[in-house]
């Protein structure tokens, strides 16, 4: 499932690709199938095991190049280690959230990013957060130990990606049918996955990613901009930028 439009990310092959953050891996197995040299860094060490073995799957699979795949490693989004203006696209979903310093962590991955690169950053959106973190004080921090430790309004986070020096070009929201499961497993209590009303709310979701219906996919295009889970920015590095301002 992805969340990032790479129509819109402007993605070309041979791009060098950093996803930040990168959980299982979903948007930069979507990064490497379309031809982009792809680092996958994630501070979870078990999510850095399931990328590598996914990965290498793939590449069994012949399904990508492994040639392709750079680099998959654990590290810090607040002290990227990487050099300045290594990557040509540089890409986030559903980590800033997770960050005490998200000021910190947005500047390194500007850093990295090339002059001209681009930038794609997801977070969960404002309404359904908010609904999520008035039904259970054990979703979010500090109760859900590394969980959400804030809700970001889209300005704040369109504000800070300004002040980083990218210019934001546009936004979106998507995941509307995914709102709704949320909010059942935190009216539920979060880690109670056995309920009914969760198990076949999640047995469908499951389903309308394995099947693609039409019905769904309009349904969830007309609710996203209402009611999407997350919200999509899209940024680019101005290719002007003086190198001694790149290297801060």
């Amino acid at each position: 499932m992805l969340t990032i439009r790479f129509d819109q990310l402007g993605l070309q092959p041979g791009d060098r690709v950093l996803d930040v953050g990168a959980g299982f891996g979903r948007h930069v197995f979507e990064c490497a199938r379309r031809g982009a040299d792809v680092v996958a860094l994630d501070y979870a060490a078990d999510e850095v095991v399931e990328t590598r073995a996914t990965l290498g799957g793939m590449v069994d699979a012949g399904e990508i190049d492994i040639e392709r795949v750079a680099g998959i490693l654990r590290g810090d989004a607040t002290r990227l280690p990487f050099a300045t203006g290594s990557f040509d696209v540089v890409i986030t979903s559903e980590v800033l959230e997770h960050i005490q310093d998200d000021v910190a962590a947005i500047a390194e991955m500007v850093r990295v990013l090339k002059p001209g690169g681009t930038f794609a950053a997801t977070v969960p959106s404002w309404l359904p957060e908010t609904i999520n973190w008035k039904l259970s004080d054990e979703y979010h921090a500090p109760k859900s130990p590394g969980g959400h430790v804030r809700i970001y309004a889209a300005t704040e986070l369109a504000a800070k990606l300004r002040s980083a020096g990218l210019d934001v070009d546009g936004r979106h929201r998507a995941h509307a049918l995914h709102s709704p499961y949320w909010w059942l497993k935190c009216a539920v209590g979060p880690t109670n996955d056995d309920h009914p009303l969760v198990t076949r709310y999640r047995e469908f979701l499951e389903w309308d990613i394995a099947a693609q219906p039409t019905i769904t996919r309009v349904a969830d295009r007309a609710l996203s901009p209402v009611m999407g889970k997350s919200v999509v920015f899209y940024a680019s590095k101005p290719a002007d930028v003086p190198e001694a301002t790149v290297s801060q």
